[in-house]
């Protein structure tokens, strides 16, 4: 009930709508609780004269119609407000799911596939609708119409209301040992849906690998483990619903038969005339009506709240990187960045940096070289504040980076990764992504600058051309570009470049290095490389060894050295 409270709570935008046609199921049991008393005078009136007969019929039938209409339009009012709030709730909370996704530091993303991710953010939500259109508004109205109808049949016989009563307890019983025992089933099954997803997921972005390697047949027998594993959860928890809901009926029935029996002892005795008999059995049969839609709602019920854990557990995950609370906005950034007796390790492995201290003043180049594994993409995710240090501090512009605001800390850096990603959309849109008010011209500038405008204005549609899910009709050195004129277009103090130029040939290499030479003119840049070629210009390269700066210096002066750096090169002319 903690959860269904919960999630009420939060669709509070959608009260109105929810009163509405609340409001309207209850203008259908009152509707509907009512019918049988008409039933009933009309019985009543067999064997009166026949032209008062015809005339109280005439009026009984015309308010039963009225009945029946305003049982017509509650039913209306029911079914599209609850929908109507449930949707566009679901649609609310999904939203509401993927801003706490953005909210989360990099460090949650380590063991989370996205195939899971998703699945929460919109099968498990889908599974709320059930709970805010049907399972709980039936339920409340369902307990008024059971106490409105319990206490007519008790004012009508108490002894047949006892009679009628008497396995309530059994049934009660019942739906509690059911809900105990289906929603653990219920939430492993949407665990396991998450899995099939996740499955899904990695083999449709991996599927030149799956066909590269003739894996198909592998791949297709772990979908179809995984989609008979959530099957048989699924037919788990149905196959104690199949054995639930036909005992709540036959409990049901049994006491329909209880008061028939009942009934009829009692009308021969005269204690009950015929028109109470059938109004009793009317009214009885709304009562186990309830009854039996909470057999149904149950089911639904356990369904939606095990959907809702799941939905609680990752709105309730808190962040490792949030903004203190008297975090402040930093502008005119100039780019002078400074690490402090800076340590970092992911989780409790060891030390991935260690006692890293280091300035980059405004302008100036650093290089960061080394072998795989030694920190270099730590160092520039902590810049950008993706993770924060275990020990020491970061400033840039002398302002700890705890005690600014994100935004205003990413606003003034940008960052051209390895590996490029780029939305399914224009090249236009990809330019231009992360500056809202960028004009044509400025984007095709930027283009210019990056050396993509020739390859661009080739293309079918020129930068109106559709480049595919994460670019996937453009070639890695075509990628690069794009995401340096992103960069160029952002126009910030500080530039990152974590290995622009990997895994492109020589010439194109050549292209990306002009447009790398042009775009760090007067701005902070931290570049990391494995080809030495790209950082022999640098101001300041930073040789890491685990995790520590090992050597520090110009190109020249670690060459002098004869160090690590030396090293490093001479392999790499070898």
């Amino acid at each position: 009930m903690k959860s269904l409270f919960r999630m009420l709570r939060l669709a509070k935008k959608y009260y109105k709508h929810l009163i509405i046609g609340t409001t309207g199921f209850v203008v259908m049991s009152v509707s509907q609780l009512c019918s049988p008393q008409i039933i009933k005078t009309m019985i009543a009136l067999v064997g009166q004269d026949a032209s008062v007969l015809a005339t109280k019929a005439v009026k009984l039938a015309m308010i039963l119609l009225v009945l029946y209409l305003l049982q017509a339009a509650g039913q209306f009012l029911r079914s599209y407000f609850m929908h109507y709030a449930a949707w566009y709730f679901i649609a609310d909370l999904r939203v509401m799911l993927f801003k706490k996704l953005e909210s989360l530091s990099m460090r949650y993303y380590h063991d989370k596939q996205t195939g899971q991710l998703m699945s929460r953010v919109t099968n498990d939500t889908s599974a709320l609708e059930v709970l805010v259109a049907h399972a709980a508004p039936d339920m409340c109205v369902n307990a008024i119409t059971f106490v409105g109808v319990s206490t007519i049949l008790f004012l009508t016989n108490w002894r047949m209301a006892a009679i009628a009563l008497s396995l309530m307890p059994v049934i009660g019983f019942a739906v509690w040992y059911y809900a105990t025992k289906v929603r653990p089933i219920f939430k492993r099954s949407h665990q396991k849906l998450a899995e099939l997803n996740a499955l899904l997921q990695d083999d449709l972005s991996g599927m030149k690998e799956i066909q590269l390697f003739n894996q198909q047949k592998k791949e297709t027998e772990r979908v179809r483990f995984e989609s008979k594993e959530q099957c048989n959860l699924t037919m788990k928890a149905l196959t104690r619903g199949a054995v639930y809901h036909p005992s709540v009926e036959l409990l049901n029935n049994i006491g329909t038969v209880l008061v028939i029996a009942c009934g009829g002892i009692m009308a021969a005795k005269g204690i009950m005339a015929a028109d109470e008999i059938v109004a009793f059995l009317l009214y009885l049969n709304m009562l186990y009506q309830p009854i039996s839609t909470l057999g149904r709602l149950n089911e639904d019920l356990q369904n939606s709240l095990a959907a809702s854990e799941r939905v609680f557990e990752l709105l309730d995950t808190a962040s490792e990187i949030n903004d203190s609370e008297n975090a402040y906005d930093i502008e005119s950034v100039k780019g002078r960045i400074e690490f402090k007796d800076v340590c970092f390790k992911y989780n409790d492995n060891a030390d991935v940096l260690k006692d890293i201290s280091l300035v980059i003043e405004p302008g100036q180049t650093l290089a960061l070289v080394g072998a795989t594994g030694v920190g270099k993409t730590t160092f520039i995710s902590l810049v950008a504040r993706f993770y924060d240090p275990v020990s020491g501090k970061i400033t840039i512009d002398g302002h700890n980076l705890k005690d600014i605001t994100q935004k205003s800390l990413r606003d003034n850096i940008s960052i051209v990764l390895q590996d490029v990603f780029l939305f399914n959309g224009s090249v236009y849109e990809n330019i231009a992504y992360g500056v809202e008010s960028a004009t044509r011209d400025q984007v095709i500038n930027a283009a210019k600058v990056a050396n993509a405008h020739e390859f661009i204005c080739e293309m079918e549609n020129g930068y109106d051309t559709l480049i595919g899910e994460r670019g996937v009709r453009l070639s890695g050195g075509q990628k690069q570009r794009l995401s340096i004129a992103r960069a160029v277009l952002r126009n910030t103090s500080v530039l990152i470049l974590d290995e622009a130029t990997a895994s492109v040939d020589t010439a194109t290499e050549k292209l990306i290095q002009n447009a790398i030479d042009k775009v760090i003119e007067n701005r902070t840049t931290i570049i990391i490389a494995h080809r030495l070629s790209t950082v022999r210009n640098a101001d300041k390269i930073a040789v890491l060894k685990d995790g520590v700066i090992a050597e520090l210096g110009n190109h020249e002066e670690l060459i002098k050295k004869g160090g690590l750096y030396k090293n490093l090169c001479d392999m790499q002319l070898s």
